[in-house]
């Protein structure tokens, strides 16, 4: 076998049609209008789920999309599909996507980056009269906050097959309105298959673009984060129940203070995870005392868990761990913990070849880049159980995001966008 040459490989290099620039301005021109939608007076935006400014926001997408020159499917969970379609329409497409919903107080980037760069991907080839030999698609999720309706990442979720179609169109508000109904309402209830078991088209390949969410990359200094995979996830319910008194007449030898009880187990839970480092985490989020009276010892503590790690294996050694440090907590005879697992999301590695492809993009562009775990669910999550999946994170202001200061620096925002284009092209095959 002959070895490679690098003559050869750098001629051919060199006939190589040159690379497409994205407009930066552009894209960010696009993220502001998009932002102004649901607008707040701190900066943020608010735009929950199938609401009337979704719509909005939604047909301000569908406008782009059809000066873009891409066709529109929507399916029966009302994801949107913009298709740009390749020389060879046979192949399954090279697709991007996010979502535009936002938190009751949400930045203007989480989601909304993901779509507009790649909307501005489609715009690039379009202008630069590029053909692709697969088909791209620019997919919206629905519902990938979970703000308005649970399950949070419902539309890719349906898609994927973590949960049924009906499960979710069943899903209501705090006011009582199901999702099929606002779907109706906004007339975004597509009749396209909503699931790859139900005939929605599998992709060749799926790349999602994000602000990372955290704070790693600006720690580092670094402008791409090449996402590996996302953390596993398992969520539980804790509570630990003992007997209400007087804080006056009870001694202290003689209490069944619940909160006393529980203290050592949420510090558990920091402990659990530290002892797993790097990539562990463990959060205590959500915690209410029962009575909750000044002068009245607990009688019960309810709290949350939340462990993520980026293997099964990890996982499961927090879960022993904390069923260990309740079983030392019960011990004593003086209270009772019960532990419910309420989520679980399996670690989530994305496709070796697609995240190579991102890590060329970004080294050809001459961007500094780093290998980076999600350590947050993405719709991404559930398409790569479906496809090959990847996703490229860039910077965002302080790590902060589900916040109205989130922030992004345009020039990060535009070497996503560009890293993005590239392993989209090469995904899919730039046509003769």
């Amino acid at each position: 076998m002959n070895a490679p040459d690098p003559i050869a490989a750098d001629a051919a290099a060199a006939l190589a049609p040159p690379m497409p620039r994205i407009d930066a301005d552009r894209l960010w021109a696009s993220l502001m209008a998009l932002a102004r939608i649901g607008a707040t007076a701190k900066g943020g935006v608010c735009r929950l789920a199938l609401s009337e400014l979704d719509r909005q926001a939604r047909d301000l997408f569908v406008h782009w999309i059809r000066q873009a020159g891409c066709t529109l499917r929507v399916d029966a969970i009302g994801n949107l599909f913009a298709r740009r379609e390749g020389t060879e329409p046979g192949l399954p497409a090279v697709a991007t996507g996010s979502h535009i919903d936002t938190q009751p107080t949400g930045g203007k980037f989480d989601g909304n980056y993901g779509v507009l760069a790649g909307l501005e991907v489609l715009r690039t080839l379009d202008e630069h009269g590029i053909r692709t030999r697969a088909p791209l698609e620019l997919c919206v999720w629905t519902n990938e906050e979970g703000s308005r309706f649970v399950p949070v990442m419902m539309g890719s979720g349906v898609y994927a097959g973590a949960f049924t179609l009906d499960h979710a169109l069943a899903a209501t508000d705090r006011d009582g309105q199901s999702v099929q109904a606002a779907l109706a309402a906004i007339g975004y209830a597509g009749t396209a298959p909503a699931s790859v078991a139900e005939g929605a088209p599998r992709f060749g390949a799926y790349f999602e673009a994000h602000i990372e969410q955290g704070p790693v990359l600006e720690d580092s200094g670094d402008v791409i984060g090449v996402v590996t995979g996302a953390l596993g996830q398992r969520w539980y319910d804790v509570v630990v129940t003992g007997l209400e008194a007087h804080a006056g007449p009870t001694p202290m030898e003689l209490r069944r203070d619940a909160l006393q009880a529980a203290l050592p187990l949420m510090q558990a839970v920091d402990d659990i995870a530290r002892a797993q480092a790097p990539h562990a985490r463990g959060t205590v989020g959500w915690l209410q005392v029962f009575p909750n009276s000044r002068n009245t010892i607990p009688g019960r503590v309810s709290f949350t868990v939340d462990f993520r790690h980026p293997s099964d294996t990890g996982l499961q050694h927090m879960d022993a761990a904390l069923r260990e440090a309740i079983a030392a907590v019960q011990a004593g005879g003086r209270v009772a913990v019960s532990l419910e697992s309420v989520v679980y999301f399996p670690p989530a590695p994305f496709d070796a070849t697609l995240v190579g492809q991102v890590r060329a993009a970004a080294a050809r562009l001459g961007c500094s880049h780093r290998d980076i775990v999600s350590g947050a669910g993405h719709d991404a999550v559930y398409v790569a159980r479906t496809a090959p999946a990847a996703m490229i994170f860039v910077p965002c202001k302080d790590g902060i995001s589900h916040n109205e200061v989130e922030d992004a620096q345009p020039a990060h925002l535009a070497a996503g966008c560009q890293v993005l284009l590239e392993a989209m092209l090469q995904a899919a095959g730039r046509a003769p």
